[in-house]
């Protein structure tokens, strides 16, 4: 049924002006619509959406995952440069550092966007 069709994340979020500088600005994520109550940003080959919700903040699981390889450790320097607070949940892992998670050759990051939604860098694949 819908396996020949594409998909992206949505999150949702309570103040579209802090939505927009986040994703725009922080992570920097060109933005491809604005449709008043929600944006859209490219993000590879795929799109992110984010939208204006009630229940913004409510979700405590991953939202969306970015798979980026050997550039995870430059993309995690700079956003704590950004003053992003880079979460740490140590189980499981060899060691974290700044953040950077360490299990032998993978290393992966978590960080929440201003409505508490997870986003989850790796340096294997997203998939």
């Amino acid at each position: 049924m819908l396996k020949d069709h594409a998909s992206s994340a949505i999150v949702p979020c309570a103040d579209l002006a802090r939505a927009k500088d986040f994703y725009g600005r922080i992570l920097g994520l060109p933005l491809v619509a604005d449709h008043g109550n929600g944006f859209v940003f490219g993000t590879g080959a795929t799109k992110l959406n984010v939208y204006l919700s009630d229940y913004a903040g409510t979700n405590q699981a991953n939202a969306v995952v970015w798979a980026v390889g050997d550039e995870l450790e430059a993309i995690a320097a700079d956003l704590r440069a950004k003053g992003v607070t880079l979460d740490e949940y140590p189980d499981g892992f060899d060691r974290v550092v700044d953040g950077v998670h360490v299990s032998g050759a993978f290393s992966v990051i978590w960080f929440k966007d201003p409505d508490g939604n997870i986003l989850h860098l790796t340096s294997g694949n997203a998939n």
